[in-house]
């Protein structure tokens, strides 16, 4: 017997195979079949990746702040050009530069030097190498002034992104920001700056060969096998007590790093001390952030 109900002619009686009840679909059937369920989809690697970033990033942060709290005034940021990221702590605190000006220097000279389409003259070249292997000041002087003095250093910064800088006449009281100086140790590296590859070698030349007693400060996160550059800055200021300025700016290089580092400070009771307090923030970026 058969009966049409609905959608569907329901057969009843026995199959050649023996079943019973079998429902047949008829033409023209407004119930479609059941869709499959979505397969579940996790989170990307990018998205992982920025997970964990930001948990080294509050590691960093709490490390930092403990530190802070039983030392001097300072700051750092770490621009990781592996990952195109910057990590900065107090970033846009402005202090005095001391030496570590001499790199901003150096790389006006190297753009004025570009910009007359010539290469160094000799006595330009002996001038910048006291000033970065020896800090000497009265090479820094004479470049500083034959480049046009703070105006002419206060150009080529605009150039390079510098936007929290501003060069003093009198060029150790230059003042500046952790974030700044990371974007300009970023022109020394980036192949789309507007220094030349050139000009970029020789400043890595001149700040991967400083005097030994000037090796201090980034160099002191680096591990075995790795290259580290720096530019270091010291200075006992009369108006703050004759307490001292401390800071460092370099790059660390190898296979699986590259990073530029810069760490501001002040109000130092001595140099020594100083300088354990810029090594210290250094290696505590490196223990946080994993780079």
């Amino acid at each position: 017997m058969g009966i049409l109900g609905g959608s569907f002619l329901v057969v009843r009686g026995v199959a050649a195979d023996g079943a019973t009840g079998t429902r047949v679909p008829v033409s023209g059937s407004s119930q479609s079949a059941p869709k499959a369920s979505p397969t579940p989809t996790g989170p990307t690697p990018e998205e992982l990746a920025e997970r964990e970033r930001v948990k080294r990033v509050k590691a960093l942060d709490s490390a930092l702040k403990k530190y802070a709290a039983t030392q001097p005034e300072f700051s750092v940021a770490v621009l990781d050009r592996k990952t195109g990221k910057t990590y900065a702590y107090r970033g846009d605190e402005r202090y005095e530069t001391a030496s570590v000006v001499k790199v901003q220097i150096l790389a006006c000279l190297l753009l004025t030097a570009q910009d007359d389409d010539r290469k160094l003259t000799a006595n330009e070249k002996a001038l910048a190498d006291k000033m970065i292997r020896f800090s000497d000041n009265a090479s820094t002087t004479a470049l500083f002034n034959l480049l046009g003095r703070a105006s002419a250093i206060g150009a080529c910064n605009k150039r390079l992104g510098l936007t929290q800088t501003k060069v003093n006449s009198a060029w150790g009281l230059t003042r500046t920001t952790v974030k700044d100086q990371v974007q300009l140790l970023s022109e020394l590296a980036d192949d789309k700056s507007e220094l030349s590859e050139a000009s970029r070698a020789y400043a890595d030349k001149l700040m991967g060969s400083v005097a030994p007693d000037q090796d201090w400060g980034v160099p002191a996160a680096a591990k075995t096998g790795e290259t580290a550059t720096v530019k270091n800055g010291w200075l006992q200021r009369s108006t703050e007590n004759n307490l001292w300025i401390i800071n460092t700016v370099g790059r660390i290089t190898g296979e699986n790093v590259d990073v530029s580092i810069a760490v501001l400070s002040h109000t130092n009771p001595t140099m020594d001390g100083g300088i354990g307090v810029v090594q210290k923030v250094a290696k505590l970026t490196r223990t946080h952030l994993k780079y």
